[in-house]
């Protein structure tokens, strides 16, 4: 832990020298974490304390990823990335933008695909254009295995949902209430005919304790929705970096989008390559 300090103290220190305005955001991130973090334990919410400490531990990450493997983050994929952090985290679990807003969620995981198929085009880029690589891809498909690893990273993230929502007991693939689906389950012959179920208008569950629970609206869906939508629009994110991806590659412009998104190997201490 004492060497993980160190090397976050030393990260801090190269950033105000180098990137104030990521050494800024950061500081005012952190500041709002603590902040939040201070108003949680005067209201008793111990399990935001502890979102707080994770989301603390999270904007460490992307100067910890940089120092350890001796490579460049551009300043507008760093500050993204810390915002989308605390967005996630903070704003949508803790102020429950989630619910309260009904985009938030698809904004965030369509940022992801985009960031996670930048992350993924410049770890292919990387070895690429390594000396000591023996395989040399052409620019299609490394935009395909880009979004191809963002969907990739994407996929694992629900798998991470759906088991937090079966062995914790938490709602993370937030339920869809729909007004109909479509259902083998009803068959009563067995044979594997869809039978069509529409205009739902409510449904009543009964609890073994003899309890109804009402659903006015419709079917409460759980999770299949939001898991797809997440996935879609993780794609759609992920397809536009790696049109982006790919021309860059084909023109090495250091000055295009794509250049302030791809991670760089640090070659010479402070001086940045593209």
């Amino acid at each position: 832990m004492s060497g993980f300090i160190k090397r976050s103290k030393e990260v801090m220190h190269r950033k105000r020298e180098e990137e104030p305005t990521v050494f800024v955001l950061y500081f005012v991130l952190r500041a709002l974490v603590l902040v939040t973090l201070v108003r949680s334990a005067f209201l008793g919410h111990y399990e935001h304390m502890m979102l707080c400490v994770l989301t603390l531990v999270l904007l460490l990450i992307p100067s910890f990823i940089e120092h350890t493997l001796d490579i460049d983050l551009p300043d507008l994929l760093e500050s993204i990335i810390l915002l989308f952090i605390f967005a996630a985290e903070i704003l949508g679990e803790i102020d429950a933008f989630y619910i309260r807003i009904p985009f938030w969620d698809t904004i965030l995981h369509t940022t992801w695909g985009f960031l996670c198929a930048g992350i993924g085009f410049a770890l292919f880029d990387i070895l690429n254009r390594s000396e000591s690589s023996k395989i040399h891809l052409t620019p299609l498909y490394m935009a395909v295995s880009a979004a191809a690893f963002s969907m990739c990273i994407g996929a694992c993230w629900e798998i991470f949902e759906y088991g937090a929502d079966c062995f914790i007991g938490v709602d993370m693939q937030k339920d869809t209430l729909v007004q109909g689906f479509n259902t083998v389950w009803l068959d009563p012959t067995n044979s594997n005919v869809t039978v069509p179920v529409q205009g739902i208008a409510s449904t009543q569950i009964l609890l073994t304790s003899g309890e109804v629970v009402q659903i006015p609206g419709g079917y409460l869906d759980i999770g299949i929705h939001d898991s797809m939508a997440d996935l879609i629009v993780n794609l759609i994110g992920a397809l536009v970096f790696a049109v982006i991806g790919y021309a860059y590659v084909k023109t090495r412009d250091g000055r295009s989008l794509a250049a302030r998104f791809i991670p760089r190997v640090r070659r010479g201490r402070g001086r940045r390559t593209v």
